[in-house]
């Protein structure tokens, strides 16, 4: 007897002593036993009966759960004693208030009813991480191990009358290298980042989830049915898998979703292949294309008068030719969002469908078409909802890895996982794609022959190697066996924003042409977006689940200490504000670019892992922060677009302002629309407008349309908005542009403009006006950047850490300089040419104030006014002293900035003594 049947054994006795719940004979009534609802419980952790002559040594008594269930959820495990404190242990991710790592032993007492007798019974465990045994009466059935499918089991040992099943659930790591390691994270148990098994998103929970039953197992003709559907040639291609010889015609049905037949075939004419039966016939202009505007399901019921076998699935066939992603012979677009298991409530994934029809609901309203599930793949439920809903979703291998093929019993196990994915989701109509795992790196001819092997067995998706990767020169191009390609760059160049946004200034004309027409396979950018947003503190309270925020906490108690916790929800939306506008020019050049097929975002929720990585328009609850609604959002991410090439951002008197019209359209064809493009000035004056007549709006990429052309004449500065519009419907789009008059403004006899702290502090002796901006390589501040913290200071601490700008556009000294409390467009060369300064010790409030990222929480500035004495000084680490003819917006803020000081409105309140400030900034 092995050392588990003995465990087994001893904990059957134990827990029929305590009287456990019966599942009894009227629950079968339905042909399926229902196991949901109280199990026993013990913990082992010490796997005691790996020990010779062990004895029972439980960590705790005998207690009660209810599964499904984690035990998280039940609130069993070691009790979180972290610290709320700005370290790598608290700010990795959300804590765990209970943490159990280990075997843990489940244990129900159920009852067989008698018309089951001499049945085969099938036991089935959802969900599990990531092994499971089980013993019926004391004795081992078997074990399954899988991240991302059900454990099924054929226990011949169930009996007629009372049972007792135990279940041993280990959630240990089991392979090498599936995972990849964080090491910037200090506890062990918190390092692995792939999302089907971390503590980072979800959770590494014991337990099991969904679904679990027993059911009796008929010795059925038909064993499954799987459906290829044909829209080019308009027929169903049928697969049904048995181990008999049929000696008569096969009938089928094809019913709607309503439940009514549209289709009824006798085939006789079928080919008979080892377990398989294939058949085809036609179903053209019978049955509607599934695509997400009209996500239409069939049932199709296959089999002779005795026997019956049925199969939901949609009509629609996945192609790549060209290198263009069709769906039913049409181009689509993927407007993408990454889904990393994030449920903060439970720390592991919803299993009801309704669950996930309400989160894709949420994704559509802001105009998303597309979920790709990073280094994992979800449940049924997902599935489902994708398919009523109309979702595309790209599933992957529970797989993150730099070191593929170096074990050989990984491999195994990952190649058995590709085949159990396909086998239990492959008919989805919403499962279009299918990639390995996430920038895995290692060797690419084991993944290569993978997807070889995959692409024979199931055509009904596309396949790719890797989503993304580091190592050369795989992530540049796509495998050989890939069939599209998710990628940051090509080998001629960037394609996402991320690595050129703060590099070049704001131009409005680019695409990703130049390094992505070559590519021969449907491009997919990879991860677009990552800009840190700042924690929203007022979310601690949402927590009322199985995680803790103690990283919101630490934040929020630092703020306190610091004095700053008023303006935390300034911070919040300034950032949010600037990660918006960023993700917007992101979004339109992937849609500018003909020769692209879609962008994953990262992501529209945050994403509070991997060092709190709030890079989420909306936070882990799908709810705003308030940076953007789901309307403006989806002005510029839905499936039609008007788009606009236009030069820049700024523009001055005496400049031609033209914008080419254009519209990207992945809806449907339009014939004999109107366009409308307008200029309209800060009043809501019309300044130009075109319109264009009988435009005819093909699928895909509408260019050259027209365009919109003005003389930009102006004696003040303004904020002007440019807005197309498809006439009659809800597409429509902006954008903002600033216009500045040519004039210089100079200063009056008593303003003084200088770069020298010398001379600044003798100017202040004498009761000046003074404008210090001093040489950059003169400051003590931080390296000025316009995009926010990529990803997480913690995850990525050597970059500059910034977060955008929080502005006060009531003050005076930004009368003249048209502005947002947040960062745009016109701030770009201004960020980039200045420094922030820390004010923690001189305690001004800036007019312009810089939010530091969330680890150090400095007060910062770049442009703040006090009095030093009988002298008033506007001091500016902005540089707004070089090449200003070609600095618009540096000449621009100078001036705003000179008119404020030569009226009687200079009147600063703060006093900071000259010492003290030229401590706080000067290198």
């Amino acid at each position: 007897m092995s050392y588990y049947t003995k465990i087994a054994t001893i904990f059957l006795v134990a827990v029929c002593v305590l009287q456990i719940s019966c599942v009894s004979e009227k629950e079968a009534e339905s042909n399926k036993i229902d196991l949901s609802g109280e199990w026993s419980l013990r913990l082992d952790s010490l796997d005691t009966g790996a020990k010779e002559n062990w004895q029972m040594a439980w960590e705790n008594e005998n207690q009660k759960v209810q599964l499904p269930g984690t035990l998280d959820e039940a609130g069993i495990g070691t009790k979180d004693t972290l610290t709320p404190a700005l370290n790598n242990y608290v700010l990795s991710s959300l804590t765990r208030k209970r943490q159990y790592i280990g075997k843990a032993w489940y244990q129900k007492q159920i009852e067989i009813p008698k018309k089951w007798e001499g049945k085969s019974l099938s036991l089935n465990l959802e969900r599990v991480l990531w092994k499971s045994t089980v013993f019926v009466n004391g004795e081992e059935v078997g074990s399954k191990e899988s991240l991302i499918g059900n454990h099924q089991y054929e226990p011949s040992n169930l009996k007629a009358g009372e049972n007792t099943i135990s279940i041993l659930i280990d959630n240990s790591d089991f392979y090498p290298d599936v995972n990849v390691i964080g090491d910037r994270y200090p506890v062990k148990v918190n390092q692995e980042m792939a999302h089907a098994y971390t503590n980072h998103t979800q959770i590494k929970w014991n337990g099991i989830l969904g679904d679990i039953s027993i059911t009796p197992v008929s010795q059925k003709i038909f064993k499954n049915v799987e459906v290829y559907p044909d829209t080019k040639t308009g027929n169903l291609n049928i697969e049904v898998t048995t181990d008999s010889i049929i000696s008569k015609p096969i009938s089928v049905e094809v019913l709607d979703s309503e439940g009514a037949s549209v289709i009824s075939e006798s085939i006789s004419d079928y080919s008979e292949e080892e377990n398989k039966i294939q058949f085809q016939f036609s179903v053209k202009g019978i049955l509607e294309e599934w695509d997400e505007f009209n996500p239409q399901l069939y049932t199709v019921q296959v089999g002779t008068e005795e026997e019956k076998i049925t199969k939901t699935f949609g009509y629609r066939s996945l192609s790549h030719d060209g290198g263009e992603l069709t769906l039913n012979d049409h181009r689509i677009f993927l407007r993408g969002n990454l889904e990393c298991v994030i449920f903060p409530l439970t720390g592991r994934p919803p299993m009801q469908k309704q669950e996930w029809l309400d989160l894709y609901q949420k994704a559509k309203a802001y105009g998303l078409n597309h979920f790709r599930f990073h280094s994992w793949c979800p449940p049924e439920a997902a599935f489902a909802a994708a398919d009523e809903i109309g979702m595309y979703l790209q599933i992957e291998l529970p797989h993150w890895s730099l070191k593929v093929g170096e074990d050989e019993k990984t491999w195994q196990f990952l190649e058995s996982e590709a085949d159990k994915i396909i086998a239990d989701y492959g008919h989805h109509p919403s499962f279009l794609f299918m990639s390995m795992g996430n920038e895995l790196e290692g060797n690419f001819d084991l993944l290569n022959n993978l997807v070889s092997e995959l692409k024979e067995k199931d055509t009904r998706h596309l396949y790719a190697t890797t989503s993304f990767s580091f190592q050369q020169p795989v992530g540049t191009r796509p495998e050989k066996e890939d069939e599209f390609f998710v990628t940051q760059w090509t080998d001629k160049g960037w394609i996402r924003g991320q690595g050129v946004f703060n590099e070049y200034s704001p131009n409005f004309k680019t695409d990703y042409t130049a390094n992505s027409e070559h590519i021969n396979v449907p491009l997919i950018s990879h991860e677009i977006g990552q800009y840190s947003v700042y924690p929203d503190v007022n979310e601690i309270e949402d927590y009322t689940g199985v995680l803790k925020p103690s990283n919101f906490i630490a934040v929020k108690e630092d703020l306190e200490k610091k004095g700053l916790l008023s303006l935390a929800p300034d911070f919040t939306k300034a950032s949010g504000k600037l990660a918006a506008m960023l993700y917007k020019e992101e979004i339109e050049r992937a849609l500018k670019t003909p020769s692209f097929d879609g962008f994953q975002l990262l992501q529209l929720q945050d994403f509070p892992g991997q060092g709190t990585a709030l890079v989420g328009l909306l936070n882990a609850f799908w709810e705003s922060k308030g940076a953007i609604s789901a309307e403006e959002f989806s002005k510029f991410n839905s499936p039609l677009i008007p788009l606009a090439r236009f030069e820049k951002a700024i523009y001055k008197s005496g400049e031609q302002f033209k914008a080419e019209l254009e519209v990207a359209n992945f809806y449907k064809e339009l014939k004999g629309q109107e366009l409308v493009a307008s200029l309209t000035n800060n009043k809501g004056e019309v300044v130009a407008e075109e319109k264009l007549e009988n435009v005819n709006l093909s699928i895909g990429n509408n260019t050259a349309l027209g365009n919109l052309q003005v003389a930009v004449n102006v004696r003040k500065a303004e904020e002007w908005e440019l807005k197309i519009k498809v006439a009659g419907t809800d597409f429509e789009n902006s954008w903002p542009v600033w216009v500045y008059p040519e004039e210089i403004t100079k200063p009056e006899s008593d303003v003084y403009v200088t770069a020298s702290f010398v001379e600044a502090d003798q100017l202040l002796k004498q009761g000046k006006k003074v404008l210090l901006n001093p040489a950059l390589d003169d400051l003590n501040g931080v390296e000025g950047r316009f995009v926010p913290v990529f990803w997480s200071p913690v995850h990525f601490p050597d970059q500059p850490g910034t977060m955008g700008l929080l502005i006060d556009t009531e003050h005076k000294a930004l009368e003249n300089f048209p502005t947002q409390e947040y960062t745009q467009w016109q701030w770009w060369d201004l960020c980039k040419q200045s420094k922030s300064i820390i004010l923690d010790d001189i305690l001004v409030k800036p007019i312009v104030r810089v939010i530091d990222n969330f680890v150090t929480n400095h007060s910062m500035g770049n442009l703040f006014e006090v009095k030093v004495g009988d002298g008033k000084l506007l001091f500016s680490s902005i540089d707004l002293q070089k090449n200003l003819k070609e600095r618009p917006a540096a000449q621009q803020l100078k001036n705003s900035l000179i008119q404020y000081m030569n009226s009687d409105q200079f009147t600063p309140q703060q006093e900071v003594k000259f010492e003290d400030l030229q401590k706080a900034t000067k290198k």
